[in-house]
């Protein structure tokens, strides 16, 4: 989501005739878009500034900006912390960005702009073309979250939920595929809540699959509190609907899930996976993981790895708890941080080892691959499959936006290779 920002933000400021470059020293405006989710985040706004203190040193200064949640959540404290800061701007003000930059242009003092404005922030940015021109494209659809997990600062510094319309995203969905995306993955804090005058996800990805260019949707990210059914069924009605789930659990433990305030258990959990596995056999899931969470035992704990046995998730992300201010778990009491360190040691251990063992079965196989861009190195080019596992190829064709079918050499931890084998035959792709 905050790549989508990011781009927004580019679009935003060409109003005002800024454009971006990758040479820090050409910089006459300098942002950091932020994430909040982690405690490390607010630590490297500070690094960043130091860094730029340093490259600017003997340079006239740039307007700096500090963007996003660690914006919304610690505008205040970074203000006065950090004098090189001229503005912070939260997530649902950043349509105000080019009316912040002018008047700093006049030297203006330091500026706070964390209101929640989210609808006025949408009606801007739909008056202002996306000129993003990835094959792969972002597109916010939700924002916000009404859940409350007390770990979670997202309520805090996105809002609450709030769904566009399927107008402006449909319209908005066009001029990606226009730009030539010719995949769009649909974005949100709990993207399945989605919920625009009684239209749900799986109605948007119906009204979206009608575009032509488009060959492939993914959404993310998913509460499986708000897997309905519908959307269920979404995954065997629309074909250019992808065939991997990232649908985060955060612990085996229905204790621990429920200190969470999770509102779902592990056997709720299930059953979504169950039925999803029924009406698309090769479906696979990947989800996030807490470990650690104040009151996690090691049964607790071994739980945690037996689900992650039984899924056999293909990716997953894991992390130890950190604590953000403000949110409920903040004042919990803390596990042992070497006990913690041990258990996601051991928990990533495990998920590696499904992970290769999963890598490895692909060997020989053919994969469906839609290729995003040229790598650096020569006729070497990038992609995904279906399951959004890294391809590369050697290809003396540009393969950019093209998919292929490619069978599968080796692989590492990371990274499948290929060679290319044939095109695919041209699907229909009807709902």
């Amino acid at each position: 989501m905050n790549e989508y920002d990011s781009d927004r933000i580019l679009d935003i400021t060409k109003k005002i005739n800024y454009i971006s470059t990758k040479d820090i020293t050409l910089a006459n405006c300098y942002i950091l878009n932020t994430c909040h989710i982690r405690e490390k985040a607010t630590e490297k706004v500070y690094h960043d500034i130091g860094r730029l203190k340093k490259e600017f040193r003997n340079k006239l200064k740039p307007i700096v900006l500090v963007v996003g949640c660690v914006a919304q959540a610690e505008g205040d404290v970074l203000l006065k912390k950090e004098k090189y800061i001229d503005a912070v701007i939260g997530p649902q003000s950043y349509h105000k960005i080019n009316e912040i930059i002018s008047k700093l242009e006049k030297k203006s003092n330091q500026i706070n702009f964390t209101e929640f404005e989210v609808i006025e922030k949408f009606d801007s940015l739909n008056l202002i073309k996306n000129t993003d021109s990835k094959v792969s494209a972002h597109l916010t659809i939700q924002e916000g979250c009404d859940k409350f997990c007390k770990f979670c600062v997202v309520p805090y510094t996105r809002g609450a939920e709030f769904s566009r319309s399927i107008k402006e995203l449909v319209f908005e969905a066009n001029q990606l595929a226009n730009n030539g995306a010719k995949e769009i993955n649909l974005l949100g804090q709990n993207v399945n809540a989605y919920n625009f005058e009684k239209k749900k996800l799986s109605d948007l990805i119906f009204e979206i699959s009608k575009i032509e260019d488009l060959k492939r949707i993914r959404y993310t990210t998913s509460h499986p509190k708000d897997f309905t059914d519908d959307l269920i069924q979404a995954h065997k009605n629309f074909e250019k609907l992808m065939p991997l789930v990232h649908l985060p659990v955060q612990s085996g433990s229905n204790k621990i899930l429920k200190l969470m305030n999770r509102k779902h258990t592990i056997e709720e959990y299930l059953e979504v996976i169950k039925k999803l596995k029924a009406i698309k056999p090769n479906i696979k899931f990947s989800s996030d993981f807490i470990i650690g969470y104040p009151g996690e035992t090691d049964e607790d704990f071994q739980k945690t790895v037996q689900l992650m046995e039984e899924i056999g998730f293909i990716n997953s992300y894991s992390f130890i708890f950190s604590a953000r201010p403000g949110t409920p778990a903040f004042d919990l009491s803390k596990l042992d941080p070497k006990k913690t360190k041990e258990r996601l040691i051991h928990f990533q251990t495990v998920a590696e080892r499904i992970k290769t063992k999963y890598r490895e079965s692909l060997t020989n196989k053919v994969s469906n691959v839609l290729f995003e861009n040229k790598m650096r190195s020569v006729n070497k080019y990038f992609g995904r499959d279906e399951f959004f596992n890294s391809v590369i190829v050697d290809s003396c064709e540009d393969l950019t936006g093209k998919t292929m079918n490619v069978k599968i050499i080796k692989s590492n931890q990371n990274t499948l290779f290929g060679e290319i084998t044939s095109k695919p035959k041209q699907k229909n792709y009807a709902a």
